[in-house]
């Protein structure tokens, strides 16, 4: 059994929903998944599981929330090692730069990015279900 944990954090609560589609589907799978808001989640943990989803909405200018999120980021990602990790997040406005350009810093940083990462406009639908259920199953 593969252990997932899911780091969010979410604003409006749309990204909390794509978190609990990716918990629903591991779970579904067999899995365990656990839940963490990035106050709740330390490099401490990260031996604990075999993958993790990170999970932000676009804030400001297209970037990362930085008051809780961008903080355990910056201190987790480089310790990651080979622990298979995907990103998902929200958006409200944009053309979704924001997770571009956080992919492309935790590739620079060799953070073992197991699959595409997944957006969605506002709420999640039906298509980024699909997507998070596909994320879901290359994390276990």
């Amino acid at each position: 059994m593969s252990k997932v944990a899911i780091v969010y954090w979410s604003g409006t609560g749309n990204t909390e929903a794509m978190a609990g589609m990716i918990r629903d589907a591991v779970e579904a799978s067999g899995n365990q998944a656990d839940m963490y808001s990035p106050s709740d989640f330390s490099e401490e943990k990260i031996e604990e599981y075999d993958s993790i989803a990170f999970g932000c909405p676009a804030m400001g200018a297209e970037e990362l929330e930085d008051g809780e999120f961008l903080p355990m980021w910056e201190n987790i990602s480089a310790k990651l090692g080979d622990k298979k990790v995907a990103l998902f997040g929200s958006y409200g406005w944009g053309d979704g730069e924001w997770v571009r350009t956080w992919d492309e810093d935790a590739r620079g940083k060799g953070v073992n990015i197991a699959c595409d990462f997944v957006i969605c406009q506002d709420a999640p639908d039906d298509d980024a279900q699909s997507k998070l259920t596909e994320l879901s199953a290359k994390l276990v």
